[in-house]
């Protein structure tokens, strides 16, 4: 099944350009099926790109994802024109009195601030008490992860003497866990962060359950229980170009930075990267929205709200 983003999105010419099935608002009305809602709260300035990358690893599933965009109210995006943040963003007032199967948050270039200090770091918190009992599994993305570990569980993010910046292999901490499954032993994510979070204060929250992790880079996933909230400090969704992109960006304004590690060719800016990640990326997502999410959710997302899953109801359709 496809992926439902509205018509005039711009991944839906992209996604179609790459032989993903994209399905509009005005076929989608057409059908009987009860889609999967997953919200998307995009705290990255380039949103254009981020909404086509988490569209393109949402949509390689069997399953009808209906996708929903929403930004901060009390930010206003510089580096995306407000056209497009009109026609196709809400706010969350435009959806708080709704539940949704899934929540993604994504991460945000405001590492090197204090929690406290992001314009929109109330909101945020608001959006994330709701999301306790209003949406069934919420994926948090890097600088969105480390916030939801520090709201939720107080686990604080340490800076990083130089930026970590590449990409790096991962091994699982145990086998058989649902988000990693069909996994090798070793799996490549690309990381692009100041800040990280210690395996120690991890360790003394009883909730929290840690998945996979990298030498390198550190911890990469953490769970909580029934996976309801799910925590990834790195981006298997970046493109080939997305980290190019970045180093080019931070030498261009003087910024001291290395080379990503293990992206370019023989460390060679300028040869094209290759992906080495995507299988990875289409995985992580699809274990996510089917095991995660479509397996255990109620069909009535009223019950969401009671904190139900599809093992506390009988003869649930989903």
């Amino acid at each position: 099944m496809p992926i439902k983003i509205p018509n005039e999105l711009p991944a839906t010419d992209t996604l179609r350009k790459e032989n993903i099935f994209v399905m509009t608002e005005t076929r989608a009305v057409t059908q009987a099926i009860r889609p999967l809602n997953i919200l998307l709260l995009n705290l990255m300035p380039t949103k254009i790109d981020t909404e086509t990358q988490l569209a393109r690893v949402l949509g390689n599933t069997p399953l009808q994802i209906q996708l929903e965009l929403i930004a901060p109210a009390s930010h206003e995006s510089k580096n995306t024109s407000q056209e497009h943040m009109i026609n196709f963003y809400k706010t969350f007032a435009d959806v708080k009195d709704r539940s949704f199967d899934g929540l993604i948050i994504t991460g945000a270039p405001v590492e090197k601030l204090d929690f406290e200090e992001v314009d929109y770091w109330d909101e945020l918190c608001e959006i994330m008490e709701w999301s306790k009992k209003h949406v069934h599994s919420t994926l948090y993305i890097c600088w969105g992860a480390q916030a939801g570990l520090y709201y939720h569980y107080g686990v604080p993010k340490v800076p990083l003497k130089e930026k970590l910046f590449g990409v790096f292999p991962h091994k699982l901490e145990a086998p058989y866990f649902v988000l990693f499954r069909g996994f090798d032993d070793s799996f490549l994510v690309p990381h692009s962060r100041h800040t990280t979070i210690l395996r120690e204060d991890v360790e003394k929250v009883p909730e929290l359950k840690i998945l996979a992790a990298s030498e390198e880079a550190g911890i990469y996933a953490i769970k909580t229980e029934n996976y309801r909230q799910v925590y990834l400090m790195g981006h298997a969704e970046y493109d080939r170009d997305t980290l190019k992109k970045e180093y080019e960006r931070d030498v261009k304004a003087g910024a001291e930075i290395h080379v990503p590690e293990n992206y370019f060719p023989d460390d060679d800016p300028s040869r094209e990267p290759p992906v080495t990640w995507r299988s990875c990326a289409h995985l992580l997502y699809s274990n996510w929205l089917n095991y995660c999410v479509y397996q255990t959710v109620p069909y009535d997302p009223k019950d969401i709200e009671k904190g139900l899953r599809t093992e506390d109801l009988p003869d649930t359709p989903l």
